[in-house]
């Protein structure tokens, strides 16, 4: 007796077809997580790639499916990343071209309560738009020194209300989002990607512009000052270098002059 062949709806199987015909027409497949991603700030984020890359959001076993069905056997160590927040993008950059510009358009996100702080957050001084009421002893409960002025609320001084790495209380997370201070960021993060063209699999993408340009900066200090130590000519030492020339003739120069005047001493 034989088991009865499971059955497949119309619309998996149109969509499983979709997404292999987007393998086929685009260099690169990105799985990327969306987990935690409102709906608003990820329609945000999909219309900001419009033109680079086609965003799909997939059941999780329609892109397992569709992977093995593709005919690309090194694309299917990427299944190992797939979960059920996961959404696939096509595009013609390549893998790490287009994770960085995932990295550029991240969107701004409020801060929830139990968030674990990036950064000192900070809310300034000056005018806001709330009036008063309630929000007084809000603003007053984290510790925020208010006034009336022109019937709204100004904060007076301003104040660090989370250092970086506490935990955001939900007093303090109520009122930025009251100030619409958003402290965090959104994006979608690459888990592991595919290249077409060059028939690769990457299953660790991460690109942080910011911290790449801080370390290729501190390099080039430490760096710099050691080319002309060592006297290596180029565009970034020569002003170095013949400043260094300088005062080296100016040091032989008061020498020389030295000597003379010893030489010609009368005893």
């Amino acid at each position: 007796m034989t088991n009865p062949k499971a059955h497949v709806s119309e619309v998996k199987k149109k969509t499983v077809k979709e997404l292999n015909d987007l393998m086929k027409k685009n260099r690169t497949f990105l799985l990327v997580s969306i987990k935690g991603i409102p709906a608003s700030q990820f329609q945000e984020i999909v219309k900001k790639l419009r033109g680079k890359a086609v965003v799909k959001v997939p059941k999780k076993n329609l892109i397992i499916k569709s992977i093995n069905d593709s005919g690309e056997s090194e694309a299917k160590i990427t299944e190992t990343k797939i979960n059920d927040n996961v959404a696939m993008l096509f595009s013609d950059m390549d893998c790490f071209e287009l994770a960085a510009e995932l990295a550029k358009n991240k969107s701004p996100a409020k801060a929830k309560a139990g968030q674990e702080a990036p950064m000192d957050i900070e809310i300034p001084a000056g005018p806001t738009d709330l009036v008063p009421g309630p929000a007084i002893s809000e603003l007053g409960a984290v510790g925020l020194q208010v006034q009336i002025d022109k019937g709204k609320l100004s904060i007076k001084e301003a104040k660090v209300v989370a250092k970086k790495g506490d935990k955001i209380s939900a007093p303090v997370a109520d009122v930025l989002s009251k100030l619409d201070i958003r402290p965090f960021t959104i994006s979608l993060i690459p888990l592991a990607g595919y290249d077409n063209k060059e028939k690769k699999a990457y299953l660790n993408i991460d690109i942080d512009t910011e911290k790449v340009l801080a370390e290729l900066k501190n390099a080039f200090s430490k760096a710099l000052p050691f080319a002309v130590e060592i006297g290596y000519v180029s565009d970034d030492t020569i002003k170095y270098l013949l400043q260094k020339a300088g005062r080296h003739e100016l040091a032989l120069e008061n020498l020389t002059n030295t000597s003379e005047n010893k030489s010609g001493e009368v005893n």
